[in-house]
């Protein structure tokens, strides 16, 4: 329960010692905070009002004596407070939210699932920074990038491209859309441990639909569907798919039984499993494999890999996204079959997953994705 909330000092000095004289004097006596205190408390170090020692305290103690459901809403307010938001000119808008410190024992297929979903009418925003720790992984900027694609629009021209109905798609870098919250990197690096803001970050929400916006993200240990279902519905998102993806992305394993949960219409969530043979889909590996590194353990999450040549894997990663978008077959064409398919089985264009496997190979194959793809190339040009 959090702590009966007076007054909130107005003084940013105050207010932060307020809170930290709580969360931080160890796990038998550290006291919960409101909502309001949470968010208030975000604010000052997002603003810079705060000592860097005491935002690095106020995240890590949060972290260390568990965020409760108010605050993880409190820290997701502050943010979504702080970021510049644009409405694209089309009435629903899918919203994919791949971990933003990237990947580091698989080729990430997932910086090309939007424009595979633009080519099946699915408007699509992606986001995320050019490398953040703790993996320090492969990111969407640095495949896009390395694919030749504009990676800096601000959230206004990002959205102008998803509803232009030749393009459909985005992506938008934090730096353009919260370059408060980007200016932590450095901070967040320091204090190692994962703080709240890493799951908050992801649902900013950076383009927003007229009338609805869908959360796409993924998760690795149990306790996060529940958590990333609360701050999606109180973010306003109409709908979430959340799913456990490998190295916590949004694309399923290609050999094992998978799961994702969602919800519709603000409701409460509910989980389904299913197979890869469900999509016709039969590999023996998990995800496309980088080129020498070992193969990722099921429950990994790639922190502990050895150091990789980013600039490599990113190339190769384009090179994969490209030539799946070209017809070429492989895992990274099945990872976009499977990652495609559960959006739009979530989205209801589909009733079932094998039909809207074979509706994204179509798409596939007639190289409307790859006319997507490279309209968005045009616009760098």
């Amino acid at each position: 329960m959090s702590a009966p909330m007076g007054a909130i000092p107005a003084d940013p000095a105050a207010l932060m010692r307020s809170i930290l004289k709580r969360i931080a004097t160890g796990p038998e006596l550290s006291k919960d905070i409101s909502r309001e205190e949470a968010r208030a408390g975000m604010r000052t170090v997002l603003d810079g009002q705060v000592d860097p020692v005491q935002a690095g305290v106020f995240l890590i103690a949060l972290r260390m004596k568990r965020e409760t459901d108010d605050e993880n809403r409190g820290m997701l307010e502050a943010i979504r407070e702080a970021t510049r938001r644009a409405t694209a000119p089309v009435d629903e808008v899918l919203d994919i939210g791949d971990p933003y410190d990237g990947y580091n024992r698989t080729l990430p297929a997932s910086p090309f699932l939007p424009p595979v979903l633009a080519a099946c009418g699915v408007a699509t925003i992606s986001h995320g920074v050019e490398r953040m720790g703790p993996k320090y992984g492969v990111t969407h900027r640095q495949v896009l990038s390395a694919a030749g694609l504009p990676v800096d629009p601000g959230p206004e021209e990002a959205a102008a491209r998803v509803g232009d109905p030749r393009i459909g798609w985005a992506y938008v870098d934090q730096k353009t859309f919260c370059p408060k919250l980007y200016n932590l990197a450095a901070l967040r690096t320091l204090i190692v441990k994962r703080p709240a803001i890493t799951t908050a970050e992801v649902l900013a929400g950076p383009v927003r639909g007229r009338l609805k916006t869908h959360l796409v993200t993924g998760y690795v240990h149990k306790p996060y569907p529940r958590i990333y279902a609360l701050l999606a519905r109180h973010a306003g998102f109409d709908s979430a798919l959340i799913v456990r993806g490998v190295e916590g992305g949004v694309i399923p394993s290609l050999s094992q039984t998978g799961k994702a949960f969602h919800y519709h219409g603000g409701g409460e969530e509910s989980s389904t499993d299913f197979k890869p043979a469900d999509l016709g889909i039969d590999r023996s590996v998990r995800a496309p494999r980088i080129s020498g590194a070992p193969a990722p353990d099921a429950n990994d999450e790639g922190q502990s890999a050895a150091p990789l040549d980013a600039a490599a894997v990113a190339q190769a990663a384009a090179e994969a996204g490209m030539a799946a978008l070209a017809g070429h077959p492989g895992p990274t064409r099945d990872s976009l079959v499977y990652g495609a398919a559960l959006c739009l089985w979530h989205l209801g264009r589909h009733r079932s997953l094998r039909s809207a496997a074979d509706a994204v190979r179509g798409a596939l194959d007639r190289g409307e994705a790859l006319e997507h793809f490279q309209r968005m190339r045009g616009v760098a040009r």
